[in-house]
């Protein structure tokens, strides 16, 4: 009888003394193989530098990072967020993928309530009528890149352009921003197959157009393979080359002067002048061996607003929906390498949109802002979003 009530004594004791909070899991999901597995690999990596410059913690939190693959596959991304919400019981989810990948992850998204941030994607349906209140869009909307290209290609002067892109709701998305504030006339809008990488077809149709100005989104290798036919054709040079996702520091490592005289809209590049963004540009290359790109900087960044939420939680992120309130709350107070930044109603950025242009310097290319398109961009379809 004395064992058992000095083991209930000794139970009472510590269910009386608080429990300390749990570490906190985070799972990263990207395209991490194929000709765009370098974006996801760039995401991936931003988040770990920062990561390893936080400690590998949120507040004094520990956190444990699980990393999976989608493939570029919505079906395995669909799966990736059940098992991360199922088995891996995660306190948020970053990355997300594509757009498309995206879409077939939102029921499970939305269902759970737990913290989910895109550092690529910002599809149009979820800016809208689809807009969820524990979905953030830390990059970008998908549209907004290309409305700074249409603004800044409409201030240039040109009257006609051609439009060429990937057939998936990114790539509609962007042609959509573009013509938004391009006034000029659309000569043609070509929609390629995702993977596609020949396009001798495609660019001998835009020589015989004409027209006074191209506008393109591709991203990757793909975007790679399409600067190099079109410097092959002897297109760039003859007609003006706008893109939005085609020109980052990744591909410049591939393309070089190829790349010369792209002009491309981002939301950030590595000469942007900031703090965060200086330390993150010389962090990245010392431990990578490389300049990053947009992409590894919204991931970089997703860390650092996880890190301002939970340090407003003090460490305790058990509360789904007081976890989501901290992380809206945390976008205009978490040390950005955008500078200035916040969440919309809709979750998606309100931000500053650039006009960078790729420029051959000897044997090498360098980036330079040439403009500020747009200050404190919102994007379209905020008005459409139900929440307040």
């Amino acid at each position: 009888m004395k064992k058992t009530t000095i083991a209930a004594l000794v139970a009472g004791l510590f269910m009386a003394v608080p429990a300390a909070h749990a570490d906190i899991t985070i799972g990263f999901s990207g395209v991490l193989s194929g000709p765009q597995g370098v974006l996801g690999q760039d995401q991936r990596d931003g988040f770990m530098l920062a990561m390893e410059q936080l400690g590998n913690k949120f507040g004094d939190q520990k956190v444990n990072v699980v990393i999976e693959d989608d493939q570029l596959k919505p079906d395995v991304g669909g799966q990736i967020v059940q098992k991360f919400l199922e088995r891996d019981k995660v306190d948020a989810i970053v990355g997300l993928g594509f757009s498309n990948v995206l879409m077939a992850e939102l029921r499970r998204i939305k269902d759970s309530g737990v913290v989910a941030i895109a550092t690529n994607a910002g599809p149009a349906p979820v800016a809208g009528k689809l807009c969820t209140p524990n979905l953030f869009g830390l990059a970008w909307q998908n549209d907004t890149m290309s409305e700074a290209m249409g603004q800044y290609v409409q201030d240039v002067g040109h009257k006609n352009a051609y439009l060429m892109t990937t057939s998936y709701q990114a790539g509609k998305d962007k042609l959509n921003g573009f013509k938004r504030y391009f006034k000029g006339d659309v000569v043609k809008e070509v929609y390629t197959p995702l993977g596609q990488l020949d396009f001798s077809a495609e660019i001998s149709a835009l020589q015989a157009a004409s027209p006074e100005a191209l506008f393109v989104f591709y991203t990757g290798g793909t975007g790679v393979n399409f600067v190099r036919q079109l410097r092959q054709a002897g297109v760039m040079g003859k007609i003006p080359v706008y893109s939005e996702g085609m020109i980052d520091s990744n591909t410049l490592v591939s393309l070089k002067t190829q790349a010369d005289g792209n002009i491309y809209g981002a939301t950030w590049a590595p000469v942007l002048d900031n703090p965060q963004s200086k330390k993150f540009v010389k962090s990245f290359e010392e431990k990578y061996g490389h300049t990053p790109s947009e992409y590894a900087a919204n991931a970089y960044d997703a860390a650092y607003l996880l890190d301002t939420a939970v340090r407003k939680l003090n460490g305790d992120v058990s509360d789904r929906k007081a976890f989501v309130a901290a992380v809206k709350a945390a976008g205009s107070e978490f040390p950005s390498v955008r500078g200035k930044f916040a969440f919309n109603t809709n979750n998606m950025p309100i931000q500053n949109l650039y006009a960078f242009k790729a420029v051959a310097e000897g044997d090498e290319v360098v980036v330079k802002q040439i403009a500020t398109v747009f200050t404190d961009h919102q994007d379209a379809y905020v008005s459409e979003c139900n929440m307040k």
